[in-house]
């Protein structure tokens, strides 16, 4: 979609600016890679419940700027024609005082290859740019989530009885160090989406706004190496527990409930 081409534009632009800067300022610039056993995106499956292989780096200038790049595999049953989500996103935020600090950003999530004709439907990308403002106090932040398109190619193409542009997320994270090691992340979030199915599953379920939950716990058992577990918790198991396949819709997955993940990550 042009909107998220020219947004992914923007984001490479950011980031060319941010290697320069990092250049004369020698500010920060962080990667990461990482084996996880399943990866979840606001709890739902993203790997049709098999592992994966993610990778990002990110700059942050002391001027609030910060901006990054951050890949996942994924599974063609949820992305016809793909393997890959490539994200790119930028922000800027300030401290308010030694409690308080805010965020506005945006963010894109491009799926090279993905497209619903891949599954025999018209073309579609699953293509999705949100923008983002977050609060932060301590330990805790407030963020919300606005797609400024159609919401991962939810839309009339997929059953529903309008565009899915506005869908929000909006969630709530904490983070705790137990240890010098040890460190606990507590998180709520909500999806609310602006269209409906136009003709309800065979159970009745319509609606596709859910909530989800999740609690992590990290260790860190070497300067750059850290290990994981996860719970996470999905709502509106009628609508999620039995979706099917883009690759054959006799093939179905319980996408949401109740899933544990373990995650191997090293930081640069």
């Amino acid at each position: 979609m042009k909107i998220v081409s020219l947004a992914a534009t923007a984001v490479v632009s950011f980031l060319a600016f941010g290697a320069v800067a990092q250049a004369q300022d020698a500010a920060p610039v962080t990667a990461n890679v990482a084996m996880v056993s399943d990866y979840m995106f606001r709890g739902l499956t993203q790997t049709w419940g098999h592992p994966a292989i993610q990778g990002g780096a990110d700059y942050t200038n002391p001027n609030g700027f910060a901006a990054g790049t951050w890949a996942s595999s994924i599974s063609d049953k949820s992305y016809p024609g793909g393997s890959m989500e490539l994200d790119l996103y930028a922000s800027f935020g300030r401290s308010i005082n030694t409690d308080w600090s805010w965020r506005v950003g945006l963010y894109g999530y491009v799926y090279p290859g993905a497209n619903l004709d891949e599954a025999g439907l018209a073309s579609r990308s699953f293509n999705t740019l949100e923008a983002n403002a977050a609060l932060t106090w301590r330990q805790f932040t407030l963020k919300y989530n606005h797609s400024l398109t159609d919401y991962f190619a939810a839309d009339k193409e997929q059953g529903y009885d309008g565009n899915t542009h506005g869908t929000g997320y909006l969630q709530l994270d904490a983070a705790f160090p137990l240890s010098d090691a040890w460190s606990l992340a507590l998180h709520a979030g909500h999806t609310h989406y602006t269209a409906k199915l136009a003709t309800p599953l065979s159970n009745g379920a319509r609606d596709a706004s859910y909530s989800d939950y999740s609690a992590s716990i990290k260790y860190q058992f070497a300067a750059h190496w850290s290990v994981s577990g996860s719970l996470t918790h999905a709502t509106d198991d009628a609508f999620y527990h039995r979706v099917s396949s883009f690759v054959s819709a006799a093939d179905t997955r319980n996408v949401g409930g109740t899933r544990g993940s373990v995650m191997f990550q090293a930081t640069f």
